[in-house]
């Protein structure tokens, strides 16, 4: 029996394009631990104001209902562990992206020092998605005009994996049928019907 949706992993990252010069593109992402869906955003900084601001769209994103988001301690998810006992900190209350996690009831657990697996799921969609960057070996795979080229290519990518790519960890079933699967069984914990996540000319 398929364990219910609702644990994401998120994370951050640097996308590097590759044309007459390197630019950086800042990039969020959040993935499902269960159904494996992707959601990404793109955003001029990786701050705590775009952290809190993506979440807020993952909440917005996903049929159904985050119950509990994994994170690194990067500063667009956490304040540094040497600052969370001074007292600035305890004037300034705690960081605006587990002030959104509360807004929306949703448990914030950071991942432990040294134990990158636990967000695991984040980082190795981070790859994927990067894999045609440089400095990958495939650097001369993929070369982007610009810089919403790029952007582009990575919201195919990931419409692709959540709609079109049959996963072994699913039992070589899609993310979206998953999805409608579960929904079909349990769908107290849906917020919407998941059938309205397929592309198409008005989304």
């Amino acid at each position: 029996m398929m364990v219910n949706p609702g644990i994401a992993s998120v994370g951050d990252s640097r996308l590097w394009l590759y044309a007459l010069a390197q630019s950086k593109l800042n990039m969020f992402l959040a993935i499902d631990r269960v159904s494996k869906f992707t959601y990404v955003e793109f955003r001029d900084d990786l701050g705590k104001m775009n952290g809190a601001d993506f979440l807020r769209g993952v909440t917005q994103a996903f049929p159904y209902k985050i119950h509990t988001v994994l994170t690194d301690n990067a500063m667009a998810f956490a304040d540094p562990p040497k600052n969370q006992n001074k007292p600035i900190h305890a004037f300034f209350g705690i960081h605006i992206f587990s002030r959104v996690c509360n807004e929306n009831d949703i448990t914030h657990k950071l991942i432990k020092p040294y134990h990158l697996w636990t967000n695991g799921q984040a980082k190795g969609m981070n790859r994927t998605i990067s894999h045609h960057q440089p400095p990958s070996a495939t650097i001369k795979a993929f070369r982007y005009p610009n810089l919403e080229s790029l952007k582009a290519h990575v919201y195919a990518s990931v419409s692709a994996f959540n709609f079109a790519k049959y996963l072994k960890a699913l039992r070589w079933k899609l993310t979206y049928q998953t999805i409608v699967d579960t929904w079909q069984k349990p769908p107290a914990i849906f917020k919407t019907d998941p059938c309205h996540l397929i592309p198409g000319p008005h989304t």
